[in-house]
């Protein structure tokens, strides 16, 4: 995850890069709409429904679902089965890019009820409210889904996390997230037994800048990347990265992922992205660590593990030479 900007950090290199990023991610083609609001109140956790269910309710003629959550007011942490805790707060946008079945909670312990419970079965007659929890501190949360065909939204190929949690930096951007959900809250209305009508444009384009946001910090260039993500060579070998990045990733075992020689697959790599299959690697793994450094509860040692280091120390110098800045100083920093 990128770290907070303030004007002094910010140079024409990373305003090329993030220009280069608009770029790209312009060409992606979704739609979707905000469906459902939660008002929560200490203590509290559900159990989304499962993906296959949530794609028959919000886009039946659709695959798979992009689901996000912006916190508009409180605190709250989300898992899927497969993932690390993360923890959001009130203006940041939680993004399951593959629909995946996740639960979300508060800050107190509470036993987790299925959103099934909570959630009339449709066809609903307004926009869904759900209520629910104890008598503490309330936690408002905003929801929608999108839909797209694009690779990196493919859950085979992994290309972005099961779940990650992008703040976006105080001023007009963080100002724009609340508004525009807001808005967008406010004008869906039903118009049909089974169709709600909704602003379109402003899920869409929230998408497009917390996807920015987080691929600030991916290795190689945006569109080299998002290309990549089609290519017959390039596409399992990352995948493969994408899936296990703490795997002892050699040349000879990506070639073999990839079914390629070693040496198509290391000019492939260069050609396409700039840089070497194993310095891609160390890239990706330092841009993961970011993610669970900033948002998770995992220790440095946790998360050291879980992007392919043998020991803290070892990772922590990894860290270092990558962000000038040590691990642990690097979180508190965010």
């Amino acid at each position: 995850m990128p770290a907070r900007l303030t004007s002094h950090d910010r140079g024409p290199a990373l305003d090329d890069r993030e220009a280069t990023l608009s770029v790209a991610l312009a060409r992606l083609r979704v739609q979707g709409a905000i469906f459902l609001r939660g008002e929560y109140t200490e203590a509290w956790a559900y159990a989304s429904l499962p993906s296959r269910d949530a794609v028959a309710v919000l886009a039946p003629d659709a695959e798979r679902v992009i689901l996000f959550h912006v916190v508009a007011k409180g605190r709250a942490w989300v898992e899927t089965l497969d993932s690390e805790r993360h923890w959001a707060g009130a203006g940041d946008v939680i993004v399951l890019p593959y629909g995946d079945g996740h639960r979300m909670g508060g800050t107190e312990p509470a036993t987790t009820i299925s959103m099934a419970k909570l959630i009339e079965p449709p066809p609903w007659q307004r926009m869904p409210v759900i209520r629910h929890g104890g008598a503490g501190a309330k936690t408002d949360v905003v929801c929608g889904y999108l839909i797209s065909d694009h690779p990196l939204f493919d859950p085979r190929l992994r290309a972005l996390p099961p779940v990650f949690v992008v703040r976006p930096p105080d001023g007009p951007a963080r100002d724009w997230v609340s508004a525009s959900i807001t808005y967008a809250a406010d004008q869906t209305a039903l118009v049909a037994v089974d169709r709600f009508e909704a602003p379109t444009t402003i899920p869409e384009l929230l998408l497009l800048e917390v996807l920015k946001l987080h691929l600030a910090t991916a290795p190689a260039d945006s569109t080299g990347w998002l290309h990549a993500l089609r290519d017959p060579v390039l596409a399992p070998a990352l995948a493969a990265m994408h899936a296990a990045p703490e795997r002892k990733w050699n040349l000879v075992a990506l070639a073999r992922e990839a079914a390629a020689s070693v040496s198509l697959l290391d000019e492939r790599f260069r050609e396409v992205l700039g840089v070497a299959p194993i310095r891609y690697l160390a890239g990706w793994r330092m841009h993961i660590a970011r993610d669970l450094l900033r948002s998770s509860d995992l220790g440095v040692g946790a998360v050291a593990r879980r992007v392919g280091y043998d020991s803290e120390e070892a990772f922590s110098r990894a860290f270092k030479r990558e962000t000038g800045v040590a691990p642990s100083g690097w979180r508190l920093s965010q």
